[in-house]
């Protein structure tokens, strides 16, 4: 009997195998949208992760693994260069062969703009909202005359952006002076250590050069709603490139989108008790899950990623937080928490911690969901 059931477990184990072998080579940016894609491709394969959870997406030295998955790579999913802009040139050169789905160029996405000053007015949600309405019609309606050209932009069309940035990474991904962090791959880097250098030219206030890589806010993960419009787009790529597990895409995309359903549900319930309270971020990320919410904040302490604020900023906020009774003033796990601490002297504020990227969970499929139920329970637990 025994002889009879090995042959067939391992014919089991061989067609197991090679389903997996045959499913595309996936590389993706960051890991919420890597738990999309995983979701997407539950059972039939696994994307690979090209910025690991802790270190920041807009300052990174490619390791050799990650670099290699690039270039392996038979798809790439990345939000794009407002994001990572250090990655257009390593996709250009890495993943030359590859479909690149550039997400926040992608139809149906909804794009907001950044909002300018530390101080947010319920005004600037209202107009968050005229543009959200427009989908990405409204993106196409923009000026990109900084550095996006046309909107038709292909999955390789990178030589506009590679022309515009001073900081790519080369054919090589060495180390330059602008990233290196002191060994030359110090990735998982804290905000306050960060090379603010080349951000020296856009901290002369706090308008919209202070963002430096474009017009548009591209925090776009944190609605589900976008989210939901990325699932079928990666169903779509993933099918195009392998017809044979179509089926299986689609439908693990049509049951994430209702899963996505419930998530936003689940996560206005867990809101409704805290609404009426007033709460202060550290950088302006949030603007997507404010809106889809409808759960603003007052203001943020840094409009910038990579920069801290000025002594001016700080005050600013001390004001508002003094003069309004802001509930909440919320740090990030990437961030200089030493700045939180000196915002909140002198006031009554509570803190938490609010992570948009999932720093300390597992990626995979599970990890979008539960970052964006953190960050509901984050905001409740501190107002």
């Amino acid at each position: 009997m025994s002889r009879k059931l090995l042959p067939v477990s391992i014919t089991t184990a061989l067609l197991g195998s090679a389903a997996v072998a045959d499913a595309p080579n996936v590389a993706v940016d960051i890991a919420p949208v890597h738990s999309l894609v995983a979701r997407v491709m539950e059972g039939v394969g696994t994307p690979d992760l090209i910025v690991p959870p802790g270190a920041s997406p807009h300052e990174y030295n490619l390791r050799p693994s990650e670099a290699a998955a690039l270039q392996n790579a038979d798809l790439v999913f990345w939000l794009g260069e407002e994001l990572t802009p250090w990655m257009a040139g390593a996709v250009e050169t890495l993943a030359e062969g590859a479909t690149v789905t550039t997400l926040l160029d992608s139809d149906g996405t909804v794009l907001l703009d950044f909002r300018e000053g530390a101080l947010f007015e319920a005004h600037d949600h209202d107009d968050e909202d005229d543009h959200g309405d427009e989908d990405h019609a409204g993106h196409d309606s923009h000026d990109h005359e900084d550095e996006h050209g046309d909107d038709d932009h292909t999955d390789h069309d990178h030589e506009e952006h590679a022309k515009d940035k001073d900081h790519d990474h080369g054919d090589d991904h060495s180390k330059d002076e602008e990233h290196a962090h002191d060994d030359g791959h110090d990735d998982h880097v804290d905000g306050d250590d960060h090379d603010h250098e080349k951000h020296a030219e856009h901290e002369g206030g706090d308008g919209h050069d202070d963002h430096g890589h474009g017009a548009h806010d591209p925090h776009a993960w944190l609605s589900p709603e976008n989210a939901g419009v990325w699932l079928n787009l990666i169903a779509a790529q993933l099918s195009s490139a392998d017809p044979e597990n179509a089926g299986a895409y689609f439908a693990n995309a049509a049951t994430a989108r209702e899963e996505m359903d419930g998530l936003s549900a689940e996560v206005s319930a867990m809101l409704e008790p805290a609404r009426g309270g007033s709460f202060i971020v550290f950088h302006d990320a949030y603007q997507y899950f404010e809106n889809t919410f409808d759960f603003p904040a007052s203001g943020a302490i840094s409009l910038s990623d990579a920069s801290d604020p000025s002594p001016a900023r700080i005050a600013e906020i001390q004001s508002r937080i003094r003069d309004e009774g802001i509930d909440c003033v919320l740090a990030e796990p990437q961030f200089n928490q030493g700045i939180i601490t000196t915002v909140l002297d002198g006031t009554k504020a509570n803190t938490g911690v609010i992570d948009p990227l999932g720093s300390d969970l597992e990626p995979g499929p599970a990890l979008y969901p539960q970052l964006i139920r953190n960050m509901a329970e984050t905001l409740a637990g501190c107002l």
